[in-house]
């Protein structure tokens, strides 16, 4: 998408209520800068249990990959990236923040923002993913007008969510799945996470919130279907 008023990037946070009983899960890939020596040592930052039962509850979804992610693990992001339940969005390359303080991460310059995405969208072309969409996830969610600013030229829209599932450093998978489920709303747009060391409940968690939000009458679709029910074009060019 083009940018918007002031040169910003868009930002879209979840559908509209008219979009009925549709709701998009996301899942954060996360890898930090710090994280490929401890992966070289055995810690585990995927989650294909996650992926596979996905799969097996034909569960569209948006995975949003840090570029390094991809990088560390290649074949499930070429997985991922084309198998057509999924569709694979930006997460930056090393998870460092747009906006200062972002939870402890470090910060990224200003000039430097543009670079760091599309350096990660480099990493999955690499990787051989195909079913890649213009969206950027801003780590920890932190952004401010110069960070939009900084990422227009790449004509992206940064996505948000409207509801938290809480599944980061989380122990107790029903925890997760309430919080979920007591959050979601006609449009809503999920966030969750796809990585093992960090959100080690999140599998288990989706059992329980796919076959309740089906008993509800919701219908999961990816975030570039939630997005065109807006009227936006989900499939604005990579720049």
């Amino acid at each position: 998408m083009a940018p918007g008023p002031g040169g910003l990037t868009p930002v879209f946070a979840r559908g509209p209520a008219t979009a009925g009983k549709t709701v998009a899960l996301t899942f954060d890939a996360d890898m930090t800068a710090d994280q490929g020596p401890r992966a070289a040592r055995g810690e585990r930052f995927d989650n294909p249990a996650l992926i596979d039962t996905l799969r097996r509850l034909k569960v569209d979804a948006t995975v949003f990959m840090t570029g390094r992610w991809a990088e560390e693990y290649p074949d499930q992001a070429r997985a991922i990236g084309n198998d057509p339940r999924f569709e694979i969005a930006n997460h930056s390359y090393s998870h460092h923040a747009f906006k200062a303080p972002c939870y402890g991460l470090p910060t990224l310059a200003r000039p430097d923002m543009a670079a760091d995405v599309r350096r990660a969208f480099d990493a999955f072309r690499t990787a051989g993913a195909r079913n890649v969409v213009p969206y950027f996830r801003f780590p920890g969610g932190c952004h401010d007008d110069e960070a939009l600013r900084a990422l227009a030229t790449t004509r992206v829209t940064a996505v948000q969510w409207d509801v938290v599932g809480g599944d980061a450093f989380a122990t107790d998978a029903d925890a997760v799945a309430e919080q979920v489920l007591a959050g979601v709303t006609p449009g809503s747009l999920v966030v969750l996470h796809c990585t093992r060391s960090a959100a080690p409940v999140t599998e288990r968690a989706i059992r329980r919130i796919v076959p309740e939000l089906r008993e509800r009458g919701y219908r999961f679709v990816k975030v570039s279907e939630l997005m065109a029910t807006t009227g936006r074009d989900p499939r604005a060019d990579l720049r």
